[in-house]
C-alpha cells in the first residue's frame, strides 16, 4: 500500500519521472534550482507565475537529487518544504518519493480512545543512540508497560543535533539526526503492528531561529501586528495570508495522510494568533474534518494557557464522544487546572478524569496535572462525574 500527500510546494515525484519544484517567493525577482551530484551540478530556472510563486518541472532531478533554490542570483535557501533534510538546516533539501515505501497496516483503524494510554516519548533521549529505528526497537517494552499510544515531541528538522523539537525550521522533514523519513514510517507501522497509536507533536506558532530564511524572499510569513514570546507572530490573518495558512493545513494533513499518524498535539496554541474569519483553528480542523481524521476518534492536544474561544473552535469539529487532553504546570500555568474546566465546560466538554504526577527534573518547578473532557453527547461512554487517578 502506498500513502502520499500531494502538496501545492517543494518537491513532488510525478508518474512521469520528473520533479515538480515550486516555491513561494513574493519578494524575490528570480529563482533558480541549483542541483547538487557527484558529478554535476546545475542550475535551472524556475518560471515565475501568478502572486509570488514560481515553479519548473524537470526530469534532471529524481529521488535522492539534493537540492537549494537560488533567491536572485545570490543566496541559496533549503526548500521550506523540504521532505528531507540530509545535511541539517543549512544543507541541501532532498527530493523523496513517498511511493518508495510499502506501507502494510491497512487494517489499522485505530484503538477506542477510551482505552488510550499514553506515553510522551523524545526520540533523542529515550534510547542511547536517540534514532527512530531505535524507539521501534523499544515498542515492545512500551506494549508490556500498558501503553497504547505514543506521543513523540516534535521532530520537524532542528539545527545541530540536540534539541526538545520546539526550535523547528522545516515542518515537512523528520530531522536527520533520528534518521530517515523511511525510518519514521516504519517505526509508526511498527507501532500499529503491536497495537500502539502513534501522535505527533506539531509546532504552529513560531519557526526556529537558525537556518529559517523565509524573511528574506517570503517576509509575508510573519506579521509585526502579533508578538509571541519568539517575535514576530505567524501572520494568519493580514495581507498574503493565504498561502500561509495553507502551508500548515498542509503539513497536518501531511502527517496524518503520508506518515499515517493517529493524532496531533499542538503546541502553544494561545499564541497561535488569528483575528480573521474563520481562525485558523477552525480552518484545520475543517480540513482535518474532510479527512474523516476528526470523527470522534481523533485526540486533541492542547497546552496550557488554551482560552475558551480556542476550545470552541476545536469542539465545533470534534465528534461527539471526541477526547481532549491538556497538560497543567501548575506553578508555571497561565491558567488554573479549575479555570480550564470552566473553559471547557463553556466550550461543551464535560470532565471525565484527571491525574497529577510531580515534574522531575529538568522540568522541576511544580506539580504536573492532565485534565481529560469529552465532547457531550446523548450517548456517554464515561460518566460525567471526574474521576480522580492516583499519580505516578
Amino acid at each position: 500500500m502506498k500513502r502520499r500527500y500531494n502538496m501545492p510546494f517543494g518537491a513532488e515525484c510525478r508518474d512521469d519521472g520528473s520533479v515538480r519544484f515550486r516555491l513561494w517567493a513574493p519578494a524575490a525577482r528570480q529563482v533558480e534550482l541549483s542541483l547538487a551530484g557527484a558529478n554535476r551540478s546545475m542550475r535551472l530556472p524556475l518560471e515565475p507565475c501568478d502572486k509570488g510563486w514560481f515553479e519548473l518541472a524537470t526530469d534532471a532531478a529524481r529521488p535522492g537529487t539534493q537540492y537549494h533554490f537560488r533567491i536572485d542570483g545570490g543566496q541559496e535557501v533549503s526548500d521550506p518544504a523540504s521532505r528531507f533534510q540530509p545535511r541539517d538546516v543549512d544543507g541541501p533539501s532532498e527530493v523523496i518519493d513517498p511511493g518508495a515505501f510499502d506501507w502494510q497496516d491497512r487494517d489499522w483503524h485505530g484503538r477506542r480512545w477510551e482505552e488510550a494510554v499514553l506515553y510522551e516519548l523524545h526520540v533523542g533521549t529515550f534510547t542511547p543512540s536517540g534514532t527512530f529505528s531505535a524507539v521501534g526497537e523499544r515498542l515492545a517494552y512500551l506494549a508490556d508497560l500498558g501503553i497504547t499510544a505514543v506521543e513523540l515531541m516534535p521532530v520537524a528538522d532542528f539545527p545541530g543535533q540536540r534539541n526538545w523539537g520546539y526550535d523547528g525550521v522545516f515542518p515537512f522533514a523528520p530531522d536527520s539526526t533520528y534518521g530517515r523519513p523511511e525510518d519514521l514510517k516504519e517505526l509508526v507501522q511498527s507501532a500499529h503492528d503491536r497495537g500502539l497509536m502513534v501522535l505527533l507533536d506539531v509546532v504552529y506558532n513560531h519557526f526556529g531561529p537558525e537556518g529559517n530564511y523565509l524573511r528574506s524572499y517570503a517576509p509575508q510569513f510573519f506579521t509585526d501586528r502579533h508578538s509571541t514570546p519568539w517575535g514576530d507572530g505567524i501572520n494568519f490573518d493580514s495581507l498574503d495570508s493565504r498561502v500561509v495558512r495553507d502551508f500548515f493545513i498542509h503539513n497536518a494533513l501531511y502527517w496524518l495522510t503520508e506518515y499515517n499518524f493517529d493524532g496531533l498535539r499542538l503546541d502553544a496554541v494561545h499564541a497561535i494568533i488569528d483575528d480573521s474569519t474563520p481562525h485558523i483553528l477552525t480552518a484545520l480542523a475543517d480540513a482535518e474534518f474532510d479527512l474523516a481524521v476528526l470523527a470522534g476518534n481523533v485526540m486533541i492536544f492542547l497546552d496550557p494557557g488554551t482560552e475558551a474561544t480556542a476550545l470552541r473552535e476545536l469542539g465545533r469539529h470534534l465528534a461527539p464522544g471526541g477526547l481532549l487532553l491538556s497538560g497543567f504546570q501548575i506553578r508555571a500555568g497561565r491558567v488554573s487546572l479549575e479555570e480550564y474546566g470552566r473553559f471547557a465546560t463553556a466550550a461543551g466538554f464535560e470532565p471525565v478524569a484527571r491525574w497529577a504526577t510531580w515534574d522531575r527534573e529538568p522540568f522541576a518547578g511544580g506539580n504536573y496535572a492532565v485534565s481529560v473532557h469529552r465532547l457531550a453527547s446523548s450517548t456517554r461512554l464515561v460518566g460525567g462525574a471526574a474521576q480522580d487517578v492516583p499519580g505516578t
